[in-house]
This record gives structure tokens, C-alpha cells and sequence, in this order.
């Protein structure tokens, strides 16, 4: 029997770079495909990055560096390949045109129609938890509903709302 070695992340960025109508993720040993998204989605990942600041009196070194839809290859045993709506980092992420290794401190996912289960269901925040990633904010844009998981459990609010990350930064929804 012939063993063929897959280099998933080269497939995902050559799918990005041929300019598909489509964004893919290898999250636990499985490809997820999700088309790309649509201006309420675009607009509402726009508006919270830019609302990304470090809190007031803040004491921590974080700088709230923040990067949406990269690819990020996460410390799981099958080394998923994910791309957070936003993610946040304390440090200047690397320039690259591949996947990156830096593990996020916090990241953002915005809910589409039809594809709730990616950032509700287990690939999702306990995925990222999981990982080390600190906080995870989920958000509805249709009805403002907002999930914010990080180690003390899930708490819905309601946007608007500030929401005080663990690494020192803040962000509106």
C-alpha cells in the first residue's frame, strides 16, 4: 500500500489564491467548507476590529494586534488549520503567505446564515478553549445575541456592548 502525504495547508491557501467562491478549514482531522461571507457578515467583523483597544488602565504588555480570516494552524494533535473572523494576539503576528503558528489570545467569530454549527458546536469555542485561546466571543449579527466563552464558562449578552478580554484589550459588539 502507498502512503500519500497531504499537505492540507498547501490545499486551503491554493484554493484561496485561485480566488474560489469558498473558504476551507481542516479542523480535526475533517475539511469544512464555507462560502464566503456576506456583507452583514464583512461589515460586523470590520466594525468590532476597529473597536479593538487596549483597556483602560490596563497593566498587561498586550497590544492588541488583531488579523481577520488568516489562517492559523492550532496546537491540537491533528495541527487544525482555522481561520477566526478576527483574531487577537499580544504580539505583531508574523508576516506570511502560509499559515501561521501564533497562537491567538482571544478571537471573534460571527455567525452566517447556515453555517452556525462551525462556530456554535464543539469545533467552535470548546475547540479554541481548548487550545489555549483565552477568550471567545461569538456574534449573531441578526438578532445582537452575543456569546462570550472563556474560563469561567458562556455568558449571552446583548449588544451593544464592551466586552474586557483576559489579555488586557477590549472590543465593542
Amino acid at each position: 500500500m502507498t502512503s500519500i502525504a497531504v499537505n492540507m495547508a498547501g490545499i486551503i491557501l491554493q484554493a484561496d489564491v485561485s480566488g474560489q467562491p469558498y473558504r476551507l478549514e481542516y479542523v480535526r482531522g475533517r475539511i469544512k467548507v464555507e462560502l464566503s461571507p456576506a456583507s452583514r457578515h464583512q461589515m460586523t467583523a470590520k466594525r468590532i476590529e476597529a473597536s479593538i483597544i487596549p483597556l483602560n488602565g490596563a497593566t498587561a504588555d498586550c497590544k492588541c494586534y488583531s488579523l481577520q480570516d488568516v489562517l492559523i494552524r492550532f496546537p491540537d494533535p491533528d495541527e487544525s488549520l482555522k481561520r477566526p473572523d478576527i483574531a487577537i494576539f499580544c504580539t505583531t503576528p508574523p508576516e506570511s503567505d502560509e499559515a501561521i503558528d501564533l497562537l491567538p489570545v482571544a478571537v471573534v467569530e460571527i455567525l452566517s446564515l447556515g453555517y452556525e454549527e462551525k462556530d456554535l458546536g464543539d469545533d467552535g469555542a470548546p475547540f479554541y478553549l481548548g487550545c489555549g485561546v483565552a477568550d471567545v466571543v461569538v456574534v449573531d449579527p441578526r438578532s445582537d445575541l452575543v456569546r462570550h466563552y472563556d474560563s469561567g464558562g458562556m455568558r449571552e449578552l446583548h449588544a451593544p456592548q464592551v466586552i474586557a478580554l483576559a489579555c488586557g484589550c477590549q472590543i465593542s459588539v
